[in-house]
C-alpha cells in the first residue's frame, strides 16, 4: 500500500489560498483517475480538484468553507500500487520544475520546498494571522509589520483581505494619512465608501443570503466605482451589412467550421482594430504611472445560470481571425455556463465587452472591470427607420440599428479618446463587408 498526499493546487499566479466548497467524497470512498474529490473557489472562479491516483480516501484534513493556503495537503489517498506515482491533473496547471525523489507521494505540479512556506510568518507578534497573499502586498509596498497591524480588515474574525490591502495601498498613494509606526497610534484613513444605509426587514419579506460568487461581484463593483470616476459616451451604428452577412452565411459557416458564429466575435474584431488604432484605451492605472498593455486581451462578460456574472477572457485577441474569435467565444461561453473554466482564463483581460442586447436592452452604462479602464456594452439590433444618403438624396428606409455605450475611466481617458474611440468601433462595424468570403 502506498499513502498519496493531496494538495491544495495552485490556481494562479496571485492566488495563495483557497476554500473548500465541498467535499464529494467522503472518508473511506474509492476514488478513480482523475475523478473530482471536492469543489474548491478562490477570488476568481470555482474549480474541481481530480484525484492523481485510483485508491481509497482515507482521510480529510480540512472541513467545508476552511480557507487553505495553496500545496497544503488536505487529504491522503491510499493505493494499491506499492510505489504509486500520482498524474498531473488536467484541472491545474503544471510547473515546468520537476519534482524531487522526496516528493514521489505528492501530486507532482507542487514543490515540495514550498509546502511549509504558508503558515510560516503567517502570523504576527501581535497574534494576528495574515494571509501569504497580504504578507506580499505588504512587502511589496513597503509597509512595515507595525504598520500592517493597524490596518483593519473586513475578513472572518478580522482577518486582513486582499481588498482591505489594495484600499490601503490606494488610501497610501492619494497621500492620505498613513498610521506610524506604533500601532498606538491614529489608525490609517480608511477609503471614504459611504455606507451602506439601514433597511427594514420588517413586514412581507424574504431575506436571502447572497452566495460566495455574488458578494464578490458586490465588492468588486462597488470598489470599481470608488477607483474610477465613469463616463459613458453613447453612439447609434447601422450595422444592416453585418446583419444581412451573418444571417446568408451561418448555415455555410456551420456546416464549413462547425461553430455557430454570433454578433459578439464580429463586435470583438471591430474592437480590436480599434484599440490599435487607439492604445491608450488598452492600459491600466497604477497610481501616477499609466501601464500601456501590448496585449490585446478582450473579456466577454458572460452571464450564468445562477444569474451571477462571470468574465472569460481572449488572449491575443488581435492575432486570431473572424473563426479563431468564434471558436474562442463559443468554447469559453460553453464552458463558463458549465463552471469549467480553469483560474487563467478569466484573467488578465484589458478591456472587457458586455452584450446587454441579449437580454433585449438597446443600450447600458456598464461598470469597468478593474484594473482596465473602459468596458463596452452592445445593445440589442432592431429595424428601425433611418435616412440614408445616396447618390439621389436622402431616403428613409428600413435599417437594422444599435446603441454601443463606452464606459471609461475619466482619470486617464478623457471624452475625446472615449468618444473617438467608440466612435471608430462603430465605423469598422457600418463598414462591414456584406461580401466577405467565408
Amino acid at each position: 500500500m502506498a499513502r498519496v498526499e493531496l494538495v491544495m493546487p495552485k490556481m494562479g499566479e496571485s492566488i495563495m489560498e483557497a476554500t473548500i466548497l465541498k467535499w464529494r467524497k467522503k472518508a473511506g470512498d474509492r476514488i478513480e483517475l482523475d475523478e473530482p474529490v471536492l469543489d474548491i473557489a478562490t477570488d476568481k472562479v470555482d474549480s474541481e480538484v481530480p484525484s492523481p491516483v485510483a485508491g481509497v480516501l482515507v482521510e480529510i484534513l480540512f472541513q467545508e468553507n476552511d480557507v487553505v493556503p495553496i500545496n497544503k495537503v488536505i487529504a491522503v489517498i491510499e493505493t494499491e500500487a506499492s510505489n504509486a506515482q500520482p498524474a498531473a491533473s488536467p484541472a491545474v496547471s503544471q510547473p515546468a520544475a520537476s519534482v524531487g525523489q522526496s516528493e514521489a507521494a505528492q501530486v507532482p505540479y507542487v514543490p515540495a520546498a514550498t509546502v511549509a512556506a504558508p503558515q510560516q510568518a503567517a502570523s504576527a507578534a501581535s497574534g494576528r494571522f495574515y494571509s501569504p497573499l497580504v504578507k506580499t502586498i505588504a512587502r511589496e509596498e513597503s509597509i512595515s509589520q507595525a504598520e500592517l497591524d493597524t490596518i483593519p480588515g473586513s475578513g472572518q474574525d478580522g482577518r486582513v483581505t486582499k481588498k482591505d490591502m489594495l484600499a490601503y495601498v490606494s488610501t497610501r498613494q492619494k497621500g492620505a494619512p498613513v498610521a506610524p509606526a506604533a500601532p498606538a497610534a491614529v489608525a490609517p484613513a480608511a477609503p471614504a465608501i459611504p455606507q451602506s444605509p439601514a433597511v427594514s426587514i420588517s413586514g412581507n419579506v424574504e431575506i436571502v443570503e447572497m452566495d460566495r460568487m455574488r458578494k464578490l461581484i458586490a465588492d468588486h463593483m462597488v470598489m470599481s466605482k470608488h477607483t474610477s470616476p465613469h463616463v459613458t459616451s453613447f453612439v447609434e451604428v447601422d450595422v444592416t451589412n453585418m446583419v444581412n452577412w451573418r444571417n446568408n452565411v451561418k448555415d455555410k459557416f456551420k456546416k464549413q467550421y462547425g461553430e455557430n458564429i454570433t454578433f459578439t466575435p464580429i463586435f470583438v474584431e471591430a474592437i480590436v482594430r480599434a484599440i490599435r488604432d487607439f492604445p491608450m484605451i488598452n492600459v491600466s492605472v497604477d497610481g501616477t504611472r499609466i501601464i500601456v498593455r501590448k496585449d490585446i486581451n478582450i473579456g466577454m462578460a458572460a452571464a450564468l445560470p445562477s444569474g451571477n456574472l462571470i468574465v472569460p477572457v481572449i488572449k491575443n485577441a488581435d492575432n486570431l481571425n473572424l473563426l479563431g474569435l468564434t471558436k474562442q467565444v463559443n468554447d469559453l461561453a460553453g464552458r463558463a455556463r458549465q463552471n469549467q473554466l480553469k483560474p487563467e482564463e478569466i484573467q488578465g483581460g484589458t478591456f472587457t465587452l458586455t452584450n446587454v442586447g441579449t437580454f433585449g436592452n438597446v443600450m447600458g452604462t456598464p461598470i469597468i472591470n478593474q484594473p482596465q479602464v473602459a468596458i463596452m456594452a452592445a445593445g440589442a439590433i432592431r429595424k428601425k427607420p433611418a435616412v440614408i444618403e445616396t447618390e439621389y438624396g436622402d431616403v428613409i428606409a428600413i435599417r437594422q440599428m444599435m446603441f454601443l455605450s463606452l464606459s471609461y475611466d475619466h482619470r486617464v481617458v478623457d471624452g475625446m479618446l472615449g468618444g473617438s474611440f467608440l466612435r471608430r468601433v462603430a465605423d469598422y462595424l457600418e463598414q462591414f463587408d456584406a461580401n466577405r468570403a467565408v
